[in-house]
């Protein structure tokens, strides 16, 4: 993901700044649901602190996370542009500060400023690119080549860079991470293991510390 590519998904201070002005900011704590599958789209939401997980629910009852919104991200849009009901659940990750709107606001902020428009539709188009990604690295990678991409992507996005390797601030299971990329938890645990000997990640107990880009990048070959 080249830096251009990153900040497709994240509004700029002057958008944040009208979104700020036209909702309340509210307080979720950690593991609240923001919103559940089947529930009418009708808020948007600005992550302002956190990050809040989607997933969906398996058959088995299994959940499947299905993307991860940082902070200066907008959740909850497609479905509330399209005026359907939801098909995924919203989860706080940890505490979790969002400004929600209700879509008629939206809308109206929508038709008043066409450079907030654009960039909606470039976060839009940003998310589409990153869907048919992740489809053709399910189809073409092998799982630890999988789970490299994922790190990468995390340490882009999440990350801060130490001097010493990116520190993840981020906390995903075992369980969550082997969802996202399609394998099991084992499978995971077996791949992390592998990781650490190869000093390409930093482990605290199950909890990724360090990320160190290069070393993983090697798994990608």
């Amino acid at each position: 993901m080249t830096d251009i590519e990153r900040r497709v998904f994240a509004l700029d201070s002057g958008h944040k700044a009208l979104i700020r002005e036209a909702g309340p900011k509210i307080h979720y704590p950690k593991g609240q649901i923001i919103f559940a599958s089947g529930e009418y789209a009708g808020l948007i939401y600005l992550v302002e602190k956190g990050w809040v997980k989607i997933y969906r629910l398996a058959d088995d009852g299994r959940r499947v996370t299905v993307a991860i919104r940082h902070p200066g991200e907008l959740v909850g849009l497609a479905e509330t542009l399209c005026n359907a009901r939801r098909s995924c659940y919203a989860e706080a990750m940890d505490e979790v500060d969002l400004v929600v709107l209700k879509r008629e606001v939206f809308l109206e902020l929508l038709n008043s400023t066409p450079n907030l428009a654009i960039k909606v539709a470039e976060v839009l188009g940003g998310r589409l690119r990153e869907a048919h990604a992740t489809i053709h690295e399910m189809v073409s990678w092998p799982v630890h080549g999988r789970l490299a991409l994922l790190l990468l992507k995390l340490a882009e996005r999440s990350g801060v860079d130490t001097g010493n390797g990116i520190e993840l601030n981020l906390r995903l299971t075992h369980e969550e991470i082997a969802c996202m990329i399609g394998t099991s938890r084992p499978t995971v645990t077996s791949i992390f293991n592998a990781f650490k000997n190869e000093k390409a990640v930093l482990m605290e107990g199950r909890d990724i510390k360090l990320i160190f880009p290069e070393k993983i990048k090697k798994w990608l070959k």
